[in-house]
């Protein structure tokens, strides 16, 4: 998650500030329901700051959803359902899978494909896999392939993307927070910097190229990963029975209209470039990616394109069709809802200070990276945010840094940056109550706690050897000093 909206709960209580996500981890894995699991952990949170669980959950759900950050991003996400459910009454997407499987003609090639097309989509975390998910999914399905497995390849492809190419928000963000120390004045400093310590961000290369030997079937799946895949091509399920997709049915109830196989350039390959030129281009020329201005526009042209086209017979029944869409995204408004809840009374209960302190007596020289990266990605799991996890960090750990390597941006500070940045993705990239791996749920149409549960042996995998090249950077950088 990007923000750090207000709670009004405000209480520091060590260990016990990780139960909440540590109960919700729980009876998720028990019960397989992300949103009831995640409202357990919030209510458990408000009694542990000393509120009675109704007027504790109702100040937090307040506070927590009423901020900017949550109603951008749910605004994205019906804007997302509205699209979606254009391009179904249209035709577009039957007519896009139609086309595609001619090219697309395997398991592998459909997730190669999504692999490379997340890889394009590169300047947002958040737009990234609601871009992609809808127009790899219906190949996904057809060749068999777990929604599970679309959903990592998606959640694989956002985040660790953006801190690997500067052209993205994460780089912009970070290189401001660099600034002020040392010898890094400006933020064009701090870009520079950035760019200088991206080939230390270890964890984000390797989920990445991981995900891209999985997706081209180069290395073998393992874990809960294997059953689900093996599900999917012995019977054709690519959801498990008993699963809650981040998709409701509406989408499967609109019905084509009547018009006839649809021109793909007017109805989808222009709204995608539409979208994807608009969040470009805004992010290029102004620096800031406006993903809802782009999804809006895009939502004006299809109802003008299907209205001239006869595609509604009326303008009710095109209100009719965006509202099914709306429907249709209510499940991942809800379990983002629950997260940004789950998220802020984990923070207001001082989660990030206890894990800072727990580990900070081991900050010594040698093992500063691998620290590093270990209490960024604890901060980061256990409050589902990135961005909060670096602005907690970066004061700690560039001024320990610059002071080991004699006020100098060096190679020891570089891996520590490097060390920073992947640590902090650990947690937006497997964490359940990260917004981008609901985001990643949504686009792929998984079972949100399907797609944890398969995704968490994956990204612990690299983040162990991660690690150990930070513990073995760290002595060949900082071990004599």
């Amino acid at each position: 998650m990007k923000g750090n909206p207000p709670v009004g709960i405000e209480v520091e209580i060590g260990f016990l500030s990780l139960l909440p996500v540590v109960v919700a981890l729980a009876v998720a894995f028990v019960l397989k329901d992300a949103v009831i699991s995640l409202l357990i952990g919030c209510i458990v949170g408000v009694v542990l700051a000393g509120y009675d669980p109704v007027s504790g959950l109702a100040q937090l759900l307040r506070h927590s959803l009423g901020n900017e950050d949550f109603i951008w991003v749910m605004l994205i996400e019906l804007s997302v359902g509205i699209l979606i459910a254009f391009y179904i009454r249209v035709g577009a997407i039957q007519a896009f899978t139609a086309w595609a499987l001619e090219k697309v003609r395997s398991p592998r090639a459909a997730t190669g494909f999504a692999w490379i097309l997340g890889g394009c989509v590169f300047f947002s975390d958040y737009f990234s896999p609601l871009f992609s998910g809808p127009i790899t999914r219906p190949l996904t399905d057809r060749h068999k392939v777990s929604r599970e497995m679309l959903a990592y390849i998606l959640d694989s492809g956002s985040a660790p993307i953006c801190t690997l190419i500067p052209v993205s928000g994460w780089a912009v963000y970070i290189a401001a927070l660099l600034q002020g120390y040392g010898p890094i004045d400006t933020a064009e400093q701090g870009m520079a910097v950035f760019i200088q310590s991206i080939p230390y961000n270890i964890y984000g290369w390797l989920t990445v190229i991981m995900a891209g030997l999985i997706a081209f079937q180069i290395f073998p799946n393992f874990g809960p990963m294997r059953k689900a895949e093996k599900r999917a091509r012995t019977t054709g399920k690519v959801l498990r029975d008993g699963a809650t997709p981040l998709t409701g049915i509406e989408f499967d109830l609109i019905s084509p209209s009547d018009r006839g196989t649809p021109n793909l350039l007017l109805f989808f390959l222009i709204p995608n470039l539409m979208i994807i030129g608009i969040s470009l281009g805004t992010f290029w020329f102004i620096g800031s990616t406006m993903i809802l201005e782009a999804f809006l526009a895009a939502i004006g042209y299809m109802a003008i394109a299907m209205a001239l086209g006869k595609h509604f017979s009326s303008v009710k029944e095109g209100m009719s069709v965006a509202i099914s869409g709306m429907k249709a995204v209510l499940p991942a408004v809800l379990i983002l809802a629950a997260a940004y809840c789950i998220n802020s009374i984990s923070k207001s209960l001082g989660a990030p200070q206890f894990v800072l302190s727990s580990v900070g007596p081991w900050m010594t020289a040698g093992l500063l990276p691998l620290m590093t990266f270990g209490t960024a990605a604890l901060i980061s799991f256990f409050t589902g945010t990135s961005w909060g996890t670096y602005a907690i960090l970066t004061p700690f750990v560039m001024p320990l840094s610059l002071a080991l390597s004699g006020d100098l941006v060096s190679s020891s500070v570089l891996v520590t940056i490097g060390a920073l940045t992947g640590g902090a993705l650990f947690g937006d990239h497997c964490s359940p109550i990260s917004d981008t791996t609901c985001l990643a749920s949504f686009g792929a149409g998984a079972d949100h706690m399907d797609h944890v549960t398969t995704q968490l042996p994956y990204a612990l995998l690299t983040a162990t050897l991660a690690g150990a090249i930070y513990l073995v950077a760290g002595h060949y950088f900082l071990g004599a000093i």
